[in-house]
This record gives C-alpha cells, structure tokens and sequence, in this order.
C-alpha cells in the first residue's frame, strides 16, 4: 500500500484501549456494529482497522468521537462466548489515518502512515536509557511482571520497543494515543522517556507521603502509650490528683445527681470496670452509654409545684371553657396537697370523642400546676420494650420512653400525658398495655424496674393523665385509673368556646385584624348546624380557619369594595360552600311505624330512626341496617313484648301467623348495636299492627324486658343533646336514669319536655297519637252492633 494508497475496510472503534503495531491482544466485543465489522473483516482478508474512542460512554459514535491515527490488525482467533459477545485475538500490524467513516456501513477509508528513523546515535542511546528507566518503573510500580524486561533484551526495532514499552504502562489513554500518533521513531522515544520519568517522580513522591503518614500514625500510637504510662507513674506517685480527666467528672457526677443506693452502687460498679477497660473496645462504649443514661436519668431535681389554687382555677379557665368536673378534680389535688406534704401522683383518664380538648387539657393542667408537659403517643405501640426498654445484652438498646422522656424534662415530677390509650395492640413482642400496669399503679410505680437500667425508679411523683375516645381498654389498667368523661359539647358551649377561643386564635394565625372582618354568631350556629356533626370542635375550628383564609385572599386580590368583610347566615355559603347536613331532621308529620330513637357515637349522640312496616304473610321476621347482635336481640325481645300484650293493644292474636314484620333503621351502610332502642324497636311495631301514627316531636331510648319494663341506658348527655339539636321536643328515658339528670346543663333541660318512664305502657300513652282499644273491648262493641241490628231487623218485620 502507497502512501497514497486508501483502502476501504471495517472499523472497530475501542473503549479505553490503544492497539500498537505488532501488539496481540484479546478484545471482548459486544456492540452490535462491532459484531457486524468483525463478520465484515472475516468475510473478506480478516483485516480491520482499530481505533481508540474519546469518549467511552458513547454507543455508536461517529468521526468526531474516534481518534483520527488507529492500528491496521489481523483476526487471529474469534470465539462466540455463552452471553453473546464476542472474543477476538487480533494483532497490529501498522499505523494507519482515516481519511473517512461511514457510520451505517461501519467502514472506514484509511492510508498507511510511513514510519521514520531520525539520528541512529540519538536513537541508541535512548532505548538503552529507555530500558533503564522502564526497570526503574517497574521496581516502583510493582504491577507490571519483571518477566517483561526479558522480552525487551530481545527487541532490536526501537520503534517496536517503544510501543511495546508504551503498552505495558499504567498511563492515560490521552497519553497512549499520543505515542501511536508520532510517526518518527526518535521523537517517540524522547516523549516516552520524558513520560517515563514524570511517572518515576510521582511514585517516589507517593512513597514519601506514605512513608511520612506512616511515621506519624506511629508517632501518635507512641504518645498515646507514653501518655497512659504517665497516668501510671502519677498514680503511684500520688499526683493524679492534680490532673483533671474525664474519669474524675464521671466520678463527681456519680456523688452529686443523687441516685438511691442501688442506683449508686451499679453505676460505680460499671465506672469501675469502665476504668479497666481499652477506650476502643467496643464494650468500653456500650458501659460509658450506660453510665452516661443513669446520670441522665432526673434522681432528685425537682420543679416547685403550684399551690396556690385560686391562680391554677384562673389558668384552667383562660383555656378551656367549660369541663367543670375534671377542673374540680385538679383543684382538689392541689388543695390536698397544701395539707399534705408528699401526696401520690393521682392518674386521670380523659375518655370522649374526638376534638373536645383532651390532650391540651393536658397541657393546661401541666401550666396550671407547674409542672413540665411530657406526650406520649401510644397510638398503634405494640412493643412492650417502648415502655420497658431493653436489655442491655441486645446491641443499640436503649430505655423505654418513659425514662426516656424524663431525661428529657431533666425533672423527676413531670405531667405525663399518655395520649391514646386505647389505641394499643398486642403482638409476638409483649403487650404494651401490661407493661403500663406498674406504671399506672400508685402501689407499684416508686419501684419501676426499666429493663435497661436495671434498677428501680420512683414514679410516684409523676403525675400520669391517659386519653382515650373509648373504654376500649384493659380491665386491669382501666381499674387503676380514676376515669373521667369528656362529653361532647353542646350548641352554646361551642359558640361560646368559638367566640372566646378559636375566632380570635384564627384571626392570629391568618394575620387578620378586627376591624377586617367579622363573624356573627349566626354564622356559628350555622357552622355548627349545618357544616359540621361532631361532639368536639376541631371541625368547627377547621371551618373558621377556612373562612378566614377566604377573606385573606379577598383582600389582597381588592374583589371587594368593602373595607370591612362581614360575615352573615346570608352569605355565608359564598364561603363554605353548600349546607352538608340538615339540622333539625325531626320529621314534620306523624307516621306510622317510624320511631325516632336516640343512639350514642364515639362522636356523640344522633337521632336514630326506626321503621317498622306489615305485610301479608306467614309471619316471617327480618331486619335490616347492618345490625349488631345485641341489637337484633332486642328486636326479638321487643316482639315478645307485643304478642304477649296483643289483647291489650286490640292486636289480633295470630298477627304474627297472618304477617311478615319487616324492621329497618336507616343509613344501612353505618354499623349499629346496643340495647338502648328496644322502647323504639316495640313502639314502632305497635304502630304498624295498630295503625296509630307516632308523634314525630317524640324521641325515645332505653332497654325493654320481656316484662315490658323500661331498663336505664347510658350516654344520657350525649342523647339528650342530639335529640335538642334535632328539634325534639320531648324525650322519653328510663325513669331509673332521673339520677344522671343532675349532671345535665340547664339549656338542655329547658329546650326539651323529659319524660321518665317505666313500663312500654306509659311510653305508648305518649307516643302513639291515641292508645290502642283493647281486643276485649272491640269484641262487646261488636256484640252490641250485631245485636241492635237484630233488633232493628225485629222492628222492620
């Protein structure tokens, strides 16, 4: 081949690899373009041109990614391998430029470069110099075989020894390229040395900084042990005294933070074997975490409690309103405690429904007796270790949260507030609710024994306030608690709450001022009426928080004239949007066979409707609205009830033989059960077989016996106030639940006509629009129309 001479042949571009003349090397191809080039080369003279790629990254790359100077080589050998690619043996045979590449066809045009000599003097005494240097290299580098040195001695072509040379060092492909780019020999061998060298100098740097790293490593290790051997001698002497260290502090700590003597014995026990021990052992870290955790722990450091009653009453009311009897029980305790000196923690238990200020009840309490306010959710906990803690034997263990959390007050007579309660679970590592037993017991918690501390713990001091939205809780932890209930609210205790409390808390978290807007307490109502059912208030708040950012916006996009918004039952929707539920959901006319019942939710009381229809039949009984058991049990009891008093209601004895009764209580969707509806379940059947509508002002609830008595019910706040919010205006409760009447507000007493009763007698008297006729009394009135029939028939004759 001229130099002129262009031959068009496959190309194989290559990653991070330069090929030399007379250089055979394996090369592992999988690139679908390079399959198809070497297919290409063994098709035809096996030859195919090798050049290094700039960038490696690239896939397909095209002219401007490839060097322009490659290596012309032969396919020695080629084997398909098990994953698809491909391993070929090739050989350089010269340098070669490409003139052109066509990226489709994965050929290229190249011409043949002409290698030349320069001085032969200059070129001897380089590749002496070069081998030297080259030996030198290898000593440093370590990498390359020594075997490699026996191959050179045998090499008599400078320019080959040069490449070979270049091939076998560890530099950067920029560099590489650049020897197979010098064409005149001479040159090749001076860029290669003076590479060589630069390498040679960098490795010899290298060896110093590892050598200076080395000695200094030593040198600390050296003063480390002379330091310990110091400590030594002054301990002998006497003298260590003198010398504060960190082991003195731990030593003072333990005297002064006031631990029992068990405690104190403990610690000093593990301070001591902590002494022994090499501070980089990893026992020497878990004993020092222990020490430090026990002198954490708040031994003795007290806050001063409130005493003085009349302040703790003025901070209880300035936050909550309302919640009389539990503000009774706190001033209680602090009244005890002016006799007493060292009085029990008492362990309250808040049970209500959701929002009606439970947990910052808490907060309250902690502000109006002094006390620093610790929470703990116990929502979803199912491990016992979150109380307990764990043993010391696992690794990261760590004490339960009750410690845990005193540490974190730094104080030994916190307001703990264990927050949900009764939203606990049990699983394979322990129950959590039994590991709260002894912490909940004023008997039991001046001994608490954290399974990481290992030593007992005085709680006594603490005092413990639980949540709860249900007595859904142990009955061993539920006895060791004084339970006090959160009704829900009723209409003026949340408008008066919403006025003195979450109005203005909402104007200061919107930035809004008093004289930009203001809210009628129709609005209120009608908030609490129609946009919210709820016992608490935080849907309340959410909807006033939602009107104010309206207004915000309102004003600062200026869509309205107005400098002042006022807020109004007319335009209030503009704000909330359409009414969502329907206030005062008495029905309007009298029905028969639909009672309206009273049931008690974790959200409070609702009306609850009955129904009960007839129809031709063989006397089946059936209902429906996803009732619980207890429930469909009243239904049956309630049937009893009525057959067995069928003379007396002027119901036909075989009723039950002649018709299918069919009760419903509606929303079916919404689970339902309980006792309390048995009075409702019989009156609504008396009124389907009576035909005597029910008075729909009435509302009614309590459990009925076979005997027809009228059983007391609970939740009694809670129904009532559902059945005033309904628009009832007399309720029927058992007369053996007037005791509960004391604890009921006055406005409920005045909106609704109470009525108790005893005996289903007295509650059909007053529901039904007339009491039934006796069956005994319809036969003689019948009797009586046959006979003066007779008689008339008599006359006509």
């Amino acid at each position: 081949m001229s130099n002129q001479e262009q031959l068009v042949l496959p190309i194989l571009p290559l990653r991070d690899v330069v090929v030399y003349p007379n250089m055979v090397i394996p090369l592992f191809v999988g690139r679908q373009n390079s399959v198809y080039a070497l297919e290409k080369a063994l098709a035809s003279d096996k030859q195919i041109v090798l050049v290094a790629q700039k960038n490696s990254s690239k896939d397909e790359p095209s002219i401007k990614d490839i060097y322009l100077i490659g290596t012309l080589a032969t396919i020695l050998q080629l084997l398909k391998l098990p994953d698809g690619t491909i391993k070929v043996l090739v050989e350089g045979k010269k340098r070669v430029k490409i003139v052109d590449f066509k990226v489709s066809d994965n050929v290229s045009s190249v011409t043949s470069l002409v290698t030349t000599m320069g001085d032969e003097k200059e070129i001897a005494i380089l590749s002496r110099s070069i081998v030297d240097r080259f030996e030198q290299y290898i000593k440093l580098n370590k990498k390359i075989p020594l075997e490699i040195l026996n191959s050179l001695s045998s090499i008599s072509n400078p320019g080959r020894l040069a490449d070979t040379i270049a091939a076998h060092m560890a530099i950067k492909l920029e560099e590489k390229q650049a020897i197979l780019e010098i064409t005149e020999v001479q040159k090749r061998l001076e860029y290669l040395v003076t590479l060589i060298e630069s390498e040679i100098d960098l490795f010899q740097v290298e060896k110093q900084v590892r050598k200076r790293v080395k000695g200094q490593m030593e040198k600390n290790q050296r003063e480390y042990y002379l330091n310990e051997q110091m400590k030594a001698i002054q301990k002998e002497l006497g003298e260590i005294d003198d010398v504060p260290n960190e082991f003195d502090e731990l030593a003072d700590k333990i005297e002064t933070v006031g631990m029992h003597k068990e405690a104190k014995d403990k610690v000093t026990a593990e301070f001591n074997k902590l002494k022994m021990m090499s501070p980089m052992s990893a026992e020497a870290t878990v004993v020092r975490n222990y020490i430090d955790i026990m002198l954490a722990v708040p031994w003795k450091k007290c806050t001063k409690i409130n005493r003085n009653i009349s302040k703790a009453e003025a901070i209880l009311a300035a936050d909550h309103y309302g919640l009389e009897k539990i503000k009774e029980r706190i001033l209680e305790y602090l009244a005890v405690q002016q006799r007493v000196k060292k009085l029990k923690g008492p362990i309250l238990c808040l049970v209500g429904p959701p929002g009606v200020g439970k947990t910052s009840l808490g907060l309250s309490i902690a502000r109006a007796t002094n006390r620093k306010f610790i929470r703990m959710s116990l929502g979803g906990v199912r491990d016992e270790a979150e109380i307990r803690g764990h043993r010391r034997t696992y690794i990261g263990s760590l004490p339960g949260k009750i410690i845990y959390n005193l540490s974190k007050s730094e104080t030994r007579n916190p307001l703990f507030l264990l927050d949900e309660v009764d939203k606990m679970s049990t699983d394979f590592r322990g129950d959590p609710a039994s590991a709260l037993l002894e912490v909940l017991d004023p008997e039991q918690n001046n001994t608490f024994n954290d399974h990481y501390l290992e030593v007992d713990y005085d709680l006594s001091d603490v005092m413990f306030i639980a949540t709860a939205n249900s007595l859904n809780i142990p009955s061993p932890l539920l006895d060791r608690m004084e339970v006090i209930r959160i009704p829900g609210y009723t209409e003026q205790e949340k408008l008066n709450i919403a006025k003195g409390y979450l109005v203005p808390k909402q104007f200061k978290n919107h930035g809004l001022k008093e004289t930009e807007i203001k809210i009628n307490d129709g609005v209120i109502y009608d908030i609490i009426r129609y946009y919210t059912r709820e016992a608490g208030v935080r849907n309340l708040d959410r909807e006033i928080a939602k009107i104010c950012r309206k207004v915000v916006k309102s004003i600062l996009l200026k869509t309205s004239k107005s400098k002042k918004k006022i807020i109004n039952s007319t335009n209030v929707n503009k704000y909330l949007g359409v009414q969502r539920y329907r206030y005062g959901r008495a029905e309007e006319l009298d029905r028969i066979g639909q009672v309206t019942g009273l049931a008690w939710t974790e959200v409070g009381g609702d009306l609850l409707t009955i129904e009960a229809a007839i129809m031709s039949g063989k006397g089946k009984l059936s209902y429906t609205g996803q009732l619980g058991d207890v429930m469909q049990e009243s239904i049956q009891a309630a049937m009893s009830v009525v057959r067995s008093r069928s003379v007396s209601l002027g119901i036909d004895d075989n009723f039950y033989q002649k018709y299918d009764l069919h009760i419903h209580v509606p929303e079916g969707a919404t689970p339902k059960d309980g006792p309390s509806a048995g009075v409702g379940m019989c009156t609504a059947m008396v009124s389907a077989l009576t035909d005597i509508p029910v008075r729909s002002d009435v509302a009614m609830t309590g459990e009925i016996t076979l005997r027809g008595e009228v059983l007391p019910i609970g939740g009694l706040k809670e129904k009532l106030l559902a059945a005033l919010r309904g628009g009832m205006s007399t309720v029927l409760i058992p007369s053996e639940n007037l005791r509960d009447m004391e604890e009921i507000p006055d406005n409920i007493k005045k909106g609704l006509t109470i009525k108790p009763v005893k005996w289903i007698e007295e509650v059909l008297s007053i529901a039904l629009q007339k009491m039934p006729i006796p069956q005994d009394i319809i036969e003689i009135d019948e009797s009586k129309s046959k006979s003066i029939g007779l008689d008339e028939n008599i006359q006509t004759h």
